[in-house]
């Protein structure tokens, strides 16, 4: 599969992975609402650029799964807890888009429907080609799975044309770029690339995942105002992961 061409938009259907701690601003957990309030407005404009955006939301600025086994809490225990920080979290964008006029829905693999939508393949698809903005809450509704799986998963299902991976760095390095001054950044690889090289952008599963799918991963800086939109246009840095 070759790269999308550059000002053009790249993907008729995306599915965005945010990390929950992308939410926290400059704080050290929870919500800062001026950053959920920045992200939404990227969203909304990927959707006015005439894609359909759905969203999986991780919970780390709450809980993550794997840091409370390692406190002593039963991993599959820890896990659900760290969904239903997933739950918390898209519910707040859900807000945050509304508030700016775009239409948003909730949907949750763990089912709660006093407070959303639980997730199905037809509900999904049926508020996106109503050009509603979804957030994809929960996880894969099971424990073991990581938010990245969960999003590469509901990409597939949807059969979205892409996952935008949106993280603190502008793509994917050789190695940290804030620790190791002479890491490179790669304009493109593969999925086999991305595991053999034991890149830690996404877990394996989640690249094994999309490349089965030959689902391409579109990797990110997502700390600027605009980010969503430049990504989809093609017009920002970014590495691209290919099938």
């Amino acid at each position: 599969m070759s790269e999308p061409a550059r000002g053009t938009r790249a993907f008729d259907r995306i599915v965005v992975k945010l990390s929950g701690e992308a939410l926290m601003g400059a704080g050290t957990h929870g919500l800062d609402a001026a950053t959920v309030s920045r992200i939404a407005a990227d969203l909304k404009a990927a959707a006015d650029l005439g894609a359909e955006v759905a969203v999986v939301v991780g919970g780390g600025n709450f809980f993550r799964g794997i840091q409370g086994a390692d406190k002593g809490i039963e991993r599959a225990r820890a896990d659900s807890i760290g969904m239903l920080a997933t739950v918390m979290n898209a519910l707040a964008m859900e807000g945050a888009l509304e508030a700016i006029g775009q239409p948003a829905r909730t949907l949750s693999a763990v089912a709660m429907p006093s407070l959303c939508q639980p997730y199905s393949r037809q509900a999904a698809l049926a508020h996106l080609v109503k050009r509603r903005v979804i957030m994809l809450a929960g996880g894969t509704g099971n424990p073991f799975f990581t938010t990245d799986t969960g999003a590469v998963l509901r990409a597939a299902e949807l059969s979205a044309g892409a996952v935008f991976k949106a993280t603190q760095v502008d793509g994917v390095y050789s190695a940290d770029p804030k620790k190791d001054p002479k890491a490179t950044r790669y304009d493109t690889l593969s999925q086999d690339e991305a595991i053999e090289k034991r890149l830690q952008i996404m877990d394996t599963a989640a690249f094994a995942l999309a490349r089965d799918n030959r689902l391409p991963i579109v990797v990110f800086s997502i700390a600027e105002p605009g980010a969503i939109p430049r990504a989809l246009m093609r017009e920002g840095a970014a590495t691209y992961v290919m099938p």
